[in-house]
């Protein structure tokens, strides 16, 4: 076996090794670094066709941890990303992470976690798919550097390196417990029994989750790919079907028929 290759195979055996989140923290910020250098890794999992992601963040930047206020961002952030992957042939592919900056919404400042996201310039993205469960796993390496250097040939390496090490994380992330507070985070749901007895659409009820998110009419549109003027409109009827006269009181009712049903 080639000498030059012994760090490498190194760097994977103890990725094998990992069991715990700070394990896995010291792992992508100790040599992971000199393959896929970034600042801040997200990892979102589930059906990203209906919405239901969960995540785990890792990063040594203060205040971006899994559990931050302003993570409510990250379903449809991710759901973006997880897309254009998607529609790139499911290979590790670097972004420009300025183009999905818009998704993280005005209503979400301030706070660390944002304005930490709003620094970062470049994302390094490859998933992996569970052809069993139906459900995709995506990896968002960010950096707060563009990182032009090197051109193609660095662009290849980073790609066979995220190729090869992408499944040793999600290895590891698979033996790791979440911690307490993910755990009693909320997750975007599908639509429910529960949600049908409001009444409400399913593009209805898709919108009051990104309200109760705290996101502008404009904000949903650029989500969901139509006009705000469409959602305001949604609005209107939503405030109708519901009995209610504004949006906080809306997400109260909608809420509450959730817990109740």
């Amino acid at each position: 076996m080639a000498e030059n290759s012994r760090p490498y195979l190194d760097l994977m055996a103890q990725g094998a090794a990992i069991r715990r989140h700070v394990e896995l923290r010291d792992w992508l910020q100790g040599g992971v670094q000199q393959y896929v250098p970034h600042e801040i890794l997200i990892t979102g999992w589930g059906n990203f066709d209906e919405g239901c992601i969960q995540h785990d963040i890792v990063s040594l930047l203060p205040g971006v941890r899994s559990y931050a206020v302003g993570t409510a961002c990250l379903p449809f952030l991710l759901g973006r990303m997880h897309d254009r992957w998607a529609a790139g042939g499911r290979v590790p592919c670097r972004m420009s992470f300025t183009e999905f900056r818009y998704l993280l919404g005005s209503s979400s400042f301030p706070d660390l976690f944002c304005e930490s996201l709003l620094h970062m310039k470049s994302a390094l993205v490859h998933g992996i798919a569970d052809a069993r469960s139906k459900s995709d796993c995506v990896y968002v390496f960010l950096s707060a550097s563009e990182d032009s250097a090197g051109g193609a040939d660095r662009a290849g390496g980073e790609a066979a390196s995220l190729g090869v090490l992408v499944p040793v994380i999600d290895a590891a992330l698979r033996q790791i417990s979440q911690l307490p507070q993910q755990q009693m985070q909320p997750v975007v749901p599908a639509r429910s029994a529960a949600e049908d007895t409001t009444g409400l659409s399913e593009r209805e009820t898709q919108i009051m989750a990104w309200v109760a998110m705290g996101k502008t009419n404009s904000e949903i549109g650029s989500i969901l790919s139509i006009s705000g003027f469409t959602v305001k409109n949604h609005m209107q009827r939503i405030f109708q079907k519901l009995n209610v006269y504004n949006r906080a009181q809306a997400v109260s009712k909608v809420t509450r028929v959730a817990v109740d049903a």
